[in-house]
């Protein structure tokens, strides 16, 4: 026996991010200590909301030149070839594979790209919601996270520091928010 899920609202069709109103977002451990956070500036997606929510599709590009970690000095360094190598690397893509109900949650497994690295990742995803706009159309948000080792992506410096532990952490926590706009048939 199959059951369909229902999702309040759920509108088929596809989307695109609206970047001015999403964030790209991470958090690494830093010094042992505590964490930065920072995020991407630029990026850019299509999500495409089939009639069987588990039949949808997303697409996304980030800049990578786009950090921003609040200090120019650090974003350079992470931009260089120490880290994401963005003069020959410019842009960290997402390609969704599946999109699954996990009892009350969603996933959506996809590949991540990143130095010509891809990988598969699980976003933990958060439907919340579809309904118009004040401008005539319809939007669509959504909340995603999943954790990565950046060593896996070939982003693997090693910045030990005196006394044990390192600089700035394998793991990193990815945080979005997005809001998509609705195209118009």
């Amino acid at each position: 026996m199959t059951s369909t899920v229902q999702i309040p609202g759920y509108i088929a069709g596809t989307w695109d991010i609206d970047a001015s109103h999403s964030t790209v977002g991470f958090s690494v451990r830093h010094m042992m200590v505590s964490k930065v956070r920072g995020y991407f500036r630029e990026f850019s997606g299509e999500i495409v909301t089939a009639a069987n929510p588990a039949d949808s599709t997303v697409t996304a590009t980030v800049d990578l030149g786009s950090i921003d970690t609040r200090q120019e000095q650090r974003d350079a360094h992470i931009r260089s070839a120490d880290f994401f190598d963005s003069e020959n690397h410019p842009q960290m893509t997402f390609r969704s594979t599946a999109v699954r109900a996990e009892g009350a949650d969603w996933l959506v497994d996809g590949e991540l790209t990143i130095k010509g690295n891809t990988k598969p990742v699980t976003l933990a995803l958060e439907l919340n919601g579809f309904g118009p706009d004040a401008y005539g159309g319809t939007r669509a948000g959504f909340s995603a996270r999943t954790e990565i080792a950046r060593s896996e992506f070939g982003v693997d410096i090693q910045m030990p520091m005196d006394g044990g532990g390192v600089v700035v952490g394998d793991k990193i926590a990815v945080e979005l928010e997005i809001e998509a706009v609705l195209r118009a048939a």
